[in-house]
């Protein structure tokens, strides 16, 4: 449906430029219309005659190749085509790049990748949290430089969403088993009283307001590792970032958007977008 409309766009805005930039354009379609009015109350014979005579003409003075007529026009509307070809395909083309949904900003996608340990997870395995962590952990003076405002965050498992749960501890085993990672949940749920507090704080910390975040609805997560029983959060460690380069490629494999390739990007948080829950 969208390609037919970029087409039909493409139909309407050349005939409109046409008619708008070229004078020749309007006078043939003026005089295209006369002379089908004045054609239709001629006799059979008038036809016969009016073609016999272009013929002739024809015969007389030969009409030039029809690709050098076409380049002698656009050699003489040059500025016309130079502002017109942008806007007949500028917009049929991002209609072309916006076919695909995943494009759009708002796109809620449910679809999970065809991925073993995905099967076997709504299969039936069931994944229990980790046993949680001291509060210390969330509060030495390191951690507070990089999250100022973490002592306040829920770190409860019960409060995320089934689905998005399950998924993250099975993000959490991989990295653990397959690349030797030990991570620790910073901030699952998300009240929206708590959501507007921290985006307050600016918008190095979030931009999303109440109900703009997928926290809210138990399907977002902020991650981080554990080295030798400390938390480990700045992505200027290169340890650290190695493991989120790494995290986020589990992640997506599971079927989770992760923080890591956006504009302001938040390399330890990854969400689970489900079609329906949000209304932007």
């Amino acid at each position: 449906m969208l390609i037919f409309v970029a087409l039909l766009y493409v139909c309407l805005a050349s005939i409109a430029i046409w008619l708008v930039l070229f004078p020749r354009g309007r006078s043939a379609i003026a005089r295209g219309l006369l002379g089908l009015r004045s054609r239709l109350e001629q006799r059979t014979r008038a036809w016969r005659y009016a073609g016999e005579r272009y013929a002739g003409l024809l015969r007389e003075e030969p009409a030039p190749d029809a690709g050098e007529r076409l380049l002698r026009f656009v050699k003489q509307h040059k500025p016309a085509f130079a502002i017109g070809m942008p806007v007949v395909l500028i917009p049929p083309l991002l209609a072309l790049a916006l076919s695909n949904p995943a494009m759009l900003p708002v796109y809620e996608s449910a679809e999970v990748l065809p991925d073993a340990q995905v099967a076997a997870l709504l299969k039936g395995e069931h994944l229990v949290p980790p046993v949680a962590l001291p509060p210390v952990v969330f509060t030495t003076r390191e951690v507070e430089l990089v999250r100022p405002m973490l002592a306040g965050a829920s770190r409860n498992w019960g409060l995320l969403h089934p689905d998005f749960s399950q998924r993250l501890l099975l993000a959490f085993k991989i990295m653990k088993e397959k690349h030797g990672y030990d991570m620790a949940l910073l901030e699952g749920y998300r009240s929206p009283a708590r959501q507007d507090q921290l985006a307050q704080a600016g918008g190095h910390v979030t931009n999303a307001r109440a109900f703009q975040s997928w926290h809210q609805y138990g399907l977002a997560a902020d991650c981080a590792f554990l080295r030798e029983g400390k938390l480990v959060i700045s992505e200027k460690d290169p340890w650290a970032m190695r493991g989120y380069q790494l995290y986020g490629e589990v992640a997506e494999s599971l079927g989770l958007t992760w923080g890591g390739r956006w504009t302001m990007m938040d390399f330890g948080h990854i969400e689970l977008r489900l079609s329906g829950v949000m209304r932007r």
